[in-house]
């Protein structure tokens, strides 16, 4: 299942997750897609870690969200991880489209071994309950 990386900006979740693409490319056991709103964090990254600007392509809503992530897979088979941040800059998400998403994402999930990594700002209160085994909360040192 997808795990959700929570916290309320400047908590530190793109720093989180850029830490753990650079972590995992390390290890070579797959490839690793790291989607963002921008390429400010190009020098960030690992070399290896294929960074995505989503801004563009166009995505509107959760349906083309999940069609981008599908392509994704589709032109690349060894798609170990693919972890997300500003998905709120890319398309308006409510709380109740994270359960949408995430019924898609098992699918893609189960079938080509993919593991996702959503930064999203809430708070685990939030979240729906059927996901909140799924998030990890940061707080703001």
């Amino acid at each position: 299942m997808a795990k959700f990386i929570l916290g309320p900006k400047g908590s530190g979740k793109t720093k989180w997750l850029i830490d753990r693409a650079n972590e995992e490319i390390k290890k070579g056991n797959g490839n690793i897609v790291f989607i963002d709103v921008d390429d400010n964090h190009i020098f960030s990254l690992d070399y290896s870690v294929r960074l995505i600007n989503a801004m563009e392509f166009n995505i509107k809503n959760i349906e083309s969200f999940y069609g981008f992530l599908c392509g994704i897979i589709g032109m690349d088979y060894d798609v170990e991880k693919i972890y997300i941040d500003g998905i709120y800059n890319v398309f308006p998400l409510k709380n109740d489209e994270l359960e949408k998403l995430v019924e898609g994402l098992n699918l893609i999930e189960e079938k080509f071994n993919t593991e996702f990594y959503i930064g999203v700002d809430l708070k685990m209160e939030e979240m729906p309950d059927k996901l909140k085994k799924n998030c990890i909360e940061l707080e703001i040192d």
